[in-house]
Formats: structure tokens, C-alpha cells, sequence
């Protein structure tokens, strides 16, 4: 199953911008517009103003990243086949996930997204280059808390770690040939392909687990787990993608 895209038919009548702009609001771009005008050419801003113009343009863009975020995870949760039929399923076995509970955030390390059982799901905004690997991200966190509500995963037990990253990086699409064949630009061997990548990804997240000594010790741990969680696709009747 390829990833949701947009309906390609669009309405044809065209809306009319709104001009109706407010002094503050017409004043307020002015100004910043006039304000990168002179960062950019060095003129008319002091030292501190060039370092307030910096934090300030920091944290447009943070606000614009999670605005955006914001808006792909409302799209995902209404229009991706996978997510919403992950969310269809976390119903039926008695669970919910409201788009309070998928929360967009600034991370400090790198990664696209967590899971907590009592927390909910973060998408990290700074982190997700677009919106098909938000999709991707999101499926990944949705399989997690899928396996908390059904077989109530003891988290802080590594194995049961294991299993649930093991599931969740062959289930939710980030694995999918295609996306790792672009990211590799074909290094892969496509006939275990999928479940080196599946591999990997768990071996990454176990590896932040408290009970993690080691790398070595990841990869012993999600190689114990591997067959009997790989094969099992709950709630799926197969891995699709």
C-alpha cells in the first residue's frame, strides 16, 4: 500500500484573499520584513539587535515547524490508511487516542518520535523533514500503543521492549523496500531487505532502554525476540508495505 496522498480533484472556484489587514497585523510584517532587510545587509542593527533578530527568527520558525506538524498530524488522523486504521483497531480493543494524546515537541536528541504509556505519542517537529515520515513516524508510535492496551507491555522489562520495536519498525511502512531503497540507494539486498531494516531500527531503540549495557547487547536481545515478534502482525493479516 503506497503512502495516503491528497484527493487529486480540487474545487475549481477560487477564494478571494482576505486584505482586510489590521495596522498592527500589516505593521507588525513590515517591521520584520525591514528587520531582515537589515540583518541581511548588515546595516541599521547593533550587536544586540542582530542577536535578538537571531533568537527571534529561531522562534518563528520553531512555531512555523509546529504548525506544521500540527497540520499533518490532523491530516494523518483523518486520511492515512494506515494510521487510521491503527486507530480504528486501538478502539476496538478498548483504547483511544484523541490527537490530544499525539503531541508535536522540540526534542533534544535526535529522533522522530517517543512513546509513554501515560505521557502519549511525540512527534518531533525539529527532526521530521515531511509529512510522509511524520505518517511513517506516527504508524511506528500507533503500533506501541497498540501493544500497551492490548498485551499490556511491561516497559521497563527489555525484552518486551524489544518485541514492541520489532513489530512496530516492520508494521508501520518506515521499512517499506522502496523508502529504504532510496535511502540506500540500493545497497540492500531486496529479498531480506525488510527485516534487516527492521533489525536496525529495534536495535536503535532498545539501545536507549535502562537496561541496555551495550549495542552488543541490543542486538542479543531483539535477535532472542526477533521470530515470534517479527511474525507476529496484530492487527494487520500481513506486513502490507
Amino acid at each position: 500500500m503506497t503512502p495516503a496522498s491528497s484527493d487529486s480533484t480540487q474545487n475549481k472556484s477560487t477564494v478571494e484573499p482576505d486584505t482586510n489587514l489590521s495596522p498592527t497585523d500589516a505593521d507588525r510584517g513590515f517591521g520584520w520584513w525591514t528587520k531582515t532587510l537589515q540583518y541581511k545587509t548588515g546595516l541599521g542593527l547593533n550587536e544586540d539587535q542582530k542577536k535578538e533578530y537571531v533568537e527571534e527568527a529561531r522562534m518563528r520558525k520553531q512555531l512555523e515547524a509546529c504548525k506544521s506538524c500540527e497540520e499533518n498530524r490532523d491530516w494523518m488522523m483523518k486520511y492515512s490508511p494506515t494510521v487510521v486504521f491503527m486507530l480504528e483497531q486501538i478502539r476496538k480493543i478498548g483504547g483511544d487516542v484523541p490527537k490530544e494524546r499525539v503531541k508535536c515537541d522540540i526534542c533534544t536528541e535526535p529522533k522522530y518520535g517517543g512513546f509513554h504509556p501515560d505521557l502519549g505519542i511525540q512527534l518531533c517537529y525539529n527532526y521530521i523533514p515531511d509529512k510522509w515520515v511524520l505518517n511513517d513516524t506516527l504508524a511506528h508510535e500507533l503500533v506501541h500503543e497498540y501493544d500497551n492496551t492490548r498485551f499490556k507491555v511491561d516497559w521497563m522489562d527489555i525484552r518486551h521492549h524489544a518485541c514492541s520495536e520489532v513489530r512496530a519498525a516492520s508494521l508501520s511502512g518506515e521499512c517499506a523496500i522502496m523508502t529504504e531503497f532510496w535511502r540506500w540507494m540500493g545497497t540492500m539486498r531486496v529479498a531480506k531487505g525488510h527485516q534487516q531494516c527492521v533489525k536496525r531500527k529495534a536495535v536503535l531503540s532498545v539501545i536507549g532502554h535502562p537496561k541496555c549495557k551495550s549495542k552488543e547487547h541490543a542486538e542479543e536481545i531483539v535477535d532472542e525476540v526477533f521470530r515470534s515478534c517479527f511474525n507476529d502482525t496484530r492487527p494487520f493479516e500481513r506486513i502490507y508495505r
